[in-house]
């Protein structure tokens, strides 16, 4: 096992900082090259099975952080071929880790037995935690074709690759009616967010189009079993599997099955998850079930409801987007804070009044105005509680208070959003 090669990467990551340095000034240049080398240097171990990617200040690796860890750099691969193939590695491992377990958001280094919690009832020694989340699948089939994109490279996309994405499809759609799946998630004793209720099957759900996951983004328990933006996400992600399917793989059936899935999605979210708004604009529901529940917020964690027009820009639908964004950037949102410090989302994953730098970024990089962006930049610098790095949530009115010392995926938005800044 070895870590990445930073003497031949380092070079194309200097030159990036040096470029938000002469747009955004020195110090968040400086901050952007710490993030991004330490990213690669102390997040990432490589072995046969290609790169192992931990979330900064956990030992396990999940889908969607190590897709969001490694999303900035795919700004730099066609400078650096050497980042390109850690970019491929890290794909590499997220198929065969998806192959070991499709509904398993988490996973251990090694078969070594180590949990979130022991008591679960999946024991799986592989797996860290088997919450069932629709974005784990969806962030590393959107990451493989954009790199693809980038680099022109298929030999990640090889016949594991291929088994793998069709078993992504198959299990969405098998999802799309839950009462046929197996899938349980029970873990004795834990609080509401962190467990399904229905002895592991969730709250009951109708067949809408859509898709069910278990869990959001944030990890926590849907309330109800659509999670709108990650629908939207995996009607995205089913476009790039359709299209790889066919560009690569001469396999017209697997593109002919995501793009009937993508559109069973897309249909169902326009009937079941767009509704009337706080202001009576039509608006995106959070999350919503079939049967009449509906729930309105959004979460700072992506995909969410802020984010689609990055997550999902083929699907979203701009004018319900746009009455979506002026709810969620509101107190009408219940996860909308505001004190003296800052005003952004934060999560029910956190305390009240903390907003999430995430969140923040993400407002930054949907606002198409230059001068936001540079705004949000200093914003998250100056809420940084004096420690130089940026957090999972700081409270609004007091930065010195925050969770995760050290959080990876919130480095990465930082640095995405500096170097979108870097460009205006």
């Amino acid at each position: 096992m070895s870590g990445v090669d930073l003497d031949r990467i380092a070079p194309t990551i200097r030159a990036a900082a040096d470029r938000v340095r002469a747009s955004v000034g020195d110090d968040v240049g400086d901050r952007v090259e710490r993030a991004l080398l330490r990213t690669l240097r102390d997040t990432i171990s490589v072995d046969e099975a290609g790169a192992f990617v931990i979330t900064g200040d956990i030992p396990a690796m999940w889908l969607r952080d190590s897709t969001t860890q490694m999303t900035p750099y795919l700004r730099l691969v066609g400078e650096c071929q050497e980042l390109a193939a850690v970019l491929w590695s890290v794909v590499r491992r997220q198929i065969r880790l998806i192959e070991h377990d499709p509904y398993a958001n988490s996973f251990n280094r090694e078969p070594d037995g180590a949990h979130y919690d022991p008591d679960d009832l999946h024991d799986d020694p592989l797996v860290w935690e088997q919450k069932y989340e629709v974005d784990s699948l969806g962030y590393p089939v959107t990451f493989a074709h954009a790199l693809w994109r980038a680099t022109g490279d298929t030999a990640a996309l090889d016949d594991r690759a291929h088994r793998v994405f069709r078993t992504i499809v198959d299990q969405w759609r098998l999802e799309t009616d839950h009462d046929r799946s197996a899938y349980r998630f029970v873990r004795p004793g834990a609080k509401a967010t962190e467990t399904l209720t229905r002895d592991g099957r969730g709250s009951p759900v109708a067949v809408t189009g859509m898709t069910w996951s278990g869990f959001r983004p944030s990890d926590d328990a849907c309330t109800f079993g659509y999670n709108v933006p990650a629908n939207l996400f995996a009607a995205e992600a089913l476009l790039a599997v359709a299209s790889i399917a066919r560009d690569v793989w001469d396999d017209p059936v697997l593109a002919d099955d995501a793009d009937t899935l993508r559109s069973s999605i897309t249909d169902g979210v326009a009937a079941h998850g767009v509704v009337p708004g706080p202001s009576g604009a039509d608006v995106y529901a959070y999350e919503v079930d079939g049967l009449g529940g509906v729930l309105l917020m959004d979460d700072a964690n992506t995909p969410s409801l802020l984010s689609l027009p990055l997550s999902a820009p083929s699907v979203v639908d701009p004018a319900v987007w746009a009455a979506t964004r002026a709810f969620v950037t509101s107190p009408a949102n219940p996860y909308w804070f505001s004190g003296a410090s800052a005003s952004g989302i934060g999560s029910p994953h956190t305390l009240p009044g903390r907003v999430w730098p995430i969140a923040l970024a993400v407002d930054g990089l949907v606002s198409g105005a230059p001068s936001r962006r540079r705004e949000v930049v200093d914003l998250l610098v100056a809420t940084d509680g004096g420690t130089g790095d940026v957090h999972e949530a700081f409270d609004v009115d007091d930065p010195t208070q925050f969770s995760r010392p050290w959080f990876s995926w919130a480095d990465a938005m930082f640095c995405e959003l500096a170097m979108a800044a870097a460009e205006d």
